[in-house]
């Protein structure tokens, strides 16, 4: 978008905070750069340029906005919207994997070389991988520095620099200030929340939001399906625990009006942006609902169901592999035997935590801890034994793999030729797990009653012919036909 000059320059007059993450306004004169939203009063068109990233930005030696900081907007929408090479480099990078891995290994997961995708991310992005894992450390860092009582040293090592030096030095290039001068304009601001409770390793943050969001399926979901243990609905948080690559956490999600709130206790520190980025994942915070509502307000049928409740999100998770195992144990049973299964499961070969803030008491066990487990011990029809033992294999040796650098075309066949997987679990898992926004599940029995209820065609073939100007967005359909039932799922819970 940012090439369609006149149409930035628009967005950036009126303020337009729809367009947050879209692109970036950068002025000549100042040499900063802004969020579309920027509440300044708007320079010149002339003085205006726009790029596709804050990398790009600080790459070209613009400092970010002090008033707007633009690195707190929210995500770009395409990537959660596309499975092709940059989108799924671009959501690695979100996960912290270049600090971890390099560049080699951001590439390997890719399968391209380290050449190629410097090369692609340079054409579409304006900044290659190093500069964007910089802008990710920056932000990360600018983050710890204003929330937390961390030693600078300290925040340093966690945002993933490799030195005090680099630390200061980006900061300054950043922001134009020294992270002290950071921490005390913020305290200017008002108190550090995670300062203030004294719980060492806890981190409380906003996460932003497109708005409209109708939080009322999104966590209705989350809550009704949470599995004993793992997940939890307390004092009007969504809470789980999270297996993270240098320890584990404990995550905290409130619904706001403008906002989720969002409380994370880390064993370590170095894991806070893949967790802000798993939670972002899980609660679709990136997605553009403007869009995605235009789109199917379009559908007459649609229309008063988006009316009713814009910006329905898509319930995610923070881990594929664990939502492919939990979708095994759904099938063909309710959300309370599922529920029922996931927890023994976890209570048999999850690692505890400890949780003195609530009732969590393990981390959901990974395909590795799984792969051990003995079938007969399951509760399960044999078939469905056989189903989640072959997945759970496929999960451990690395035959299959799901998550955020997942080719979903190539993950959904490799899923269909599994023992036990129909059309139903491929999709929900390419929805849920892979993040697809146009997976569609038109053999759901909720799915064909509400279709039917609307007056839709509720044969799976007919739906999917409807369905098709729904698209790209037919996922989101999904959520808006779902609510339409009186179910928990459907509703914040009290």
């Amino acid at each position: 978008m940012h090439t369609d000059t006149e149409r930035c320059v628009r967005a950036v007059r009126s303020n337009d905070a729809r367009f947050d993450g879209w692109f970036f306004t950068a002025v000549l004169t100042t040499g900063i750069y802004c969020r579309p939203s920027c509440p300044a009063v708007p320079p010149k068109a002339e003085n205006m340029t726009f790029y596709p990233s804050a990398a790009a930005c600080q790459q070209a030696g613009f400092r970010a906005c002090k008033r707007c900081r633009p690195d707190t907007s929210p995500g770009s929408p395409e990537w959660n919207a596309r499975a092709d090479t940059v989108a799924r480099a671009m959501r690695l990078i979100q996960d912290g994997v270049v600090d971890r891995e390099g560049v080699p290994g951001l590439a390997g997961r890719l399968g391209y070389s380290a050449r190629q995708i410097e090369r692609q991310l340079l054409a579409e992005l304006g900044a290659g991988p190093l500069a964007l894992a910089r802008a990710q450390r920056a932000q990360t860092a600018r983050l710890l520095i204003e929330t937390t009582a961390l030693p600078m040293a300290d925040i340093a090592f966690a945002a993933g620099f490799a030195s005090i030096r680099a630390f200061n030095d980006t900061v300054r290039e950043v922001f134009a200030q020294a992270p002290s001068e950071l921490r005390t304009r913020a305290a200017a601001r008002g108190p550090r929340a995670s300062a203030a409770d004294g719980t060492r390793g806890v981190i409380s943050l906003r996460l932003p939001f497109r708005a409209p969001l109708t939080p009322d399926n999104l966590f209705g979901h989350l809550a009704a399906t949470a599995v004993p243990g793992v997940e939890e609905w307390r004092d009007g948080a969504y809470r789980r625990t999270l297996t993270l690559p240098y320890g584990h956490g404990i995550a905290a999600l409130t619904p706001r009006p403008d906002h989720i709130a969002c409380r994370l206790s880390l064993t370590d520190p170095r894991d806070l942006t893949l967790a802000i980025s798993s939670c972002r994942r899980l609660l679709d915070l990136d997605a553009d609902p403007v869009a995605v509502d235009e789109q199917l307000r379009a559908d007459p049928r649609l229309a008063p169901l988006v009316d009713k409740a814009p910006g329905r999100r898509v319930p995610r998770t923070v881990d594929a592999a664990e939502f492919a195992v939990r979708a095994v144990l759904g099938q063909q049973v309710s959300t309370a035997a599922a529920r029922t299964h996931a927890a023994r499961l976890v209570t048999a070969h999850g690692v505890p935590v400890e949780d003195p803030e609530g009732g969590l008491t393990h981390l959901f066990p990974t395909p590795a801890a799984l792969a051990s487990l003995d079938p007969e011990a399951l509760a399960l029809p044999r078939t469905r034994r056989t189903t989640l033992t072959t997945l759970v294999a496929a999960l451990a040796d690395g035959s299959l793999r799901l998550g955020p650098d997942s080719d979903w075309e190539q993950a959904r066949a490799q899923l269909a030729e599994l023992p036990g997987f129909g059309p139903w679990t491929v999709e929900v898992i390419a929805m849920r797990a892979l993040g697809d926004p146009d997976a569609f599940l038109p053999t759901d029995l909720g799915m064909r009653r509400a279709a039917q209820g609307l007056g839709l065609p509720s044969t799976p073939a007919a739906l999917t012919a409807r369905a098709a100007g729904w698209r790209p967005w037919r996922a989101y359909a999904v959520q808006y036909l779902w609510a339409t039932d009186d179910h928990a799922i459907n509703r914040l819970p009290t």
